[in-house]
């Protein structure tokens, strides 16, 4: 499986992806998922890709060195286009053209032809972007309400986005965010694996050396995943256990709700007649 992330704050983006691929227990491989276009001074482009590995190598290679047929459609690669909203068309066209000619071969054969992809980044004249291309082409794109985007195994890295991310997050700690959301997701789900790689732009700059690969012996993650899960411990172990008593606690546990009545309990009594 996979898990991939990427925030969109006011400062900048984080990129973070896992390298695990798996087809079974005993066919687990690595892969890299993170692909970093950049053309200094005049665009900075991240993609970030998740489901079937030979579609999404394909729209990888597709991006990389053909040009898709312009015109009406729009620009004819991620170098040509004058905003991520083009660029993100692209892909999707990418994305379409793989699909339609390898999909139904592999659906034939019982296997899923499904991706997903994150891309972001900035072209030189606007604001960074950050686009969730979906397997049929179309994408969204995310906003200050929703500045961070997920695929993969997303369930386990999502809580902490929710509680600690916001537009206004440091660049610094939308990174921590970001791999703390890694880490989560190591700790509950063994089909995503390091090494994990991550890059941090900072907005307006129009390229980064902000890329690390990230193994088992990195100092800083190493800290993370000790730090985190020791003071999620302390501040669980600092919240007062539950009280029934309503005479005798802070916070009671059993009050009477406004709204709705207590489960009943059975006693068989209410079983009906044979």
């Amino acid at each position: 499986m996979t898990y991939c992330v990427a925030l969109n704050v006011s400062a900048g983006m984080v990129f973070a992806s896992d390298s695990r691929t798996n087809a079974g227990f005993d066919q687990i491989s690595t892969f890299r998922k993170m692909v970093v276009y950049e053309r200094t001074g005049d665009r900075f482009m991240t993609l970030l890709s998740s489901g079937n590995l030979s579609i999404t190598q394909s729209v990888r290679e597709i991006l990389r060195v053909e040009r898709l047929a312009s015109g009406a459609l729009g620009p004819a690669t991620i170098w040509s286009a004058p905003t991520m909203f083009d660029a993100a068309h692209v892909l999707g066209r990418a994305v379409r053209l793989v699909s339609d000619e390898d999909g139904p071969a592999l659906r034939a054969s019982g296997i899923d032809a499904g991706c997903t992809f994150i891309f972001g980044g900035q072209i030189k004249g606007e604001p960074p972007r950050l686009f969730l291309v979906y397997s049929t082409g179309n994408f969204i794109e995310a906003t200050a309400e929703t500045c961070y985007f997920q695929i993969g195994e997303a369930k386990y890295g999502k809580p902490v986005l929710d509680r600690m991310l916001a537009p206004n997050t440091p660049l610094a700690e939308a990174a921590k965010c970001a791999l703390v959301s890694i880490d989560s997701t190591l700790k509950s789900n063994l089909s995503v694996g390091l090494p994990i790689d991550l890059v941090v732009y900072e907005a307006g700059s129009l390229h980064s050396d902000q890329l690390v690969c990230i193994d088992e012996a990195n100092p800083y993650f190493s800290m993370i995943r000790e730090a985190w899960g020791r003071r999620l411990g302390e501040a669980f172990k600092s919240i007062d256990d539950p009280t029934w008593d309503f005479h005798d606690a802070r916070h009671p546990l059993r009050v009477r709700s406004e709204r709705y009545a207590p489960l009943p309990k059975l006693d068989g009594t209410d079983r009906k007649p044979a």
